[in-house]
């Protein structure tokens, strides 16, 4: 008889219009929590809310920072923009993540931020940034997860060519403390980003929306692993749950509703200022959310 495991939750601490000292004091105090089994930062160079000149962290260096003031928890990205660095050099960077927490980063990878979203577009010309077309960076995107499992898991140099990346003697020393390499978590909604997760994902986040529009873009993923000769199961599925401080309740029916789907992998949205004992008060409010 088969058994569907439980819920996994995490929180996300966005590093936008906060304190590194609150964001620390929260990842310690989920750290000491059972209930909460993961945690996560945005990668962002600049607001998209609020004050447009209000501090923004950037969010590998926090994570490493975080990475090594953390015990427990699993901790990465959510999701790393691939349009900020070349694949190779974020391929170190999450190593020296990996290595740093002792083999717990889950390596969340992305296209980049959508174009309809002006706070998230102004920050490539602002940082120097290219920004190309969808197509582009879901193409990208697809090389990008090759090459950094490669750098990840080959023991010789090589070479590659493709229509975005080309590397020439590339190798990845030190490996991950993970072996093969850390889970490759894949975000995003439209159907070109599907279909990269159908080939490198092995957890698949839809960055909030409706549960509806989850389970239907969760069913075309299911679509796109059978066609690529992969277990849709073995697809884990995350959704992103924002958290209602002063009303709990919609943030619990979310979580049931997500659950009751199939999602098993939640991500609870956490917004600045944070209320104090917010990550005990979180984990009370899960008690009981049926698997």
């Amino acid at each position: 008889m088969s058994h569907t495991p439980g819920p996994r939750f995490g929180i996300m601490t966005a590093p936008s219009h906060v304190d590194y000292q609150d964001i620390l004091r929260i990842w310690r105090a989920a750290d000491e929590t059972p209930q909460i089994e993961h945690a996560w930062l945005y990668d962002h160079l600049m607001p998209i809310w609020g004050d447009q000149k209000g501090p923004t962290f950037e969010g590998w260096t926090l994570l490493a920072a975080l990475a090594a003031q953390t015990r427990r928890l699993r901790l990465g990205v959510m999701v790393t923009s691939n349009r900020f660095r070349p694949p190779a050099m974020l391929a170190k960077i999450a190593t020296t993540v990996d290595v740093v927490s002792g083999g717990r980063l889950d390596f969340g990878i992305g296209a980049g931020s959508r174009p309809d979203l002006p706070m998230a577009r102004r920050e490539y010309a602002a940082h120097g940034l290219p920004y190309h077309d969808a197509a582009h960076a879901v193409q990208s995107l697809a090389e990008a997860c090759t090459l950094i499992r490669r750098l990840w898991t080959e023991e010789e140099p090589f070479d590659f060519e493709g229509a975005h990346h080309r590397l020439t003697g590339a190798f990845g020393s030190p490996k991950p403390v993970q072996r093969p390499h850390p889970p490759i978590l894949v975000g995003g909604r439209s159907a070109a980003t599907l279909r990269v997760a159908a080939d490198h994902a092995d957890v698949w986040n839809m960055p909030g929306g409706e549960i509806d529009d989850a389970v239907r873009r969760s069913a075309l993923l299911d679509r796109y692993c059978t066609e690529a000769g992969r277990d849709p199961a073995s697809v884990t599925r995350s959704p992103f749950v924002p958290v209602s401080y002063d009303r709990p309740g919609v943030t619990r029916d979310a979580v049931d509703a997500a659950v009751e789907a199939g999602f098993r992998h939640l991500v609870l949205g956490l917004t600045a200022p944070y209320p104090t004992d917010v990550v005990p008060w979180l984990a009370d409010q899960l008690t009981g959310v049926s698997a």
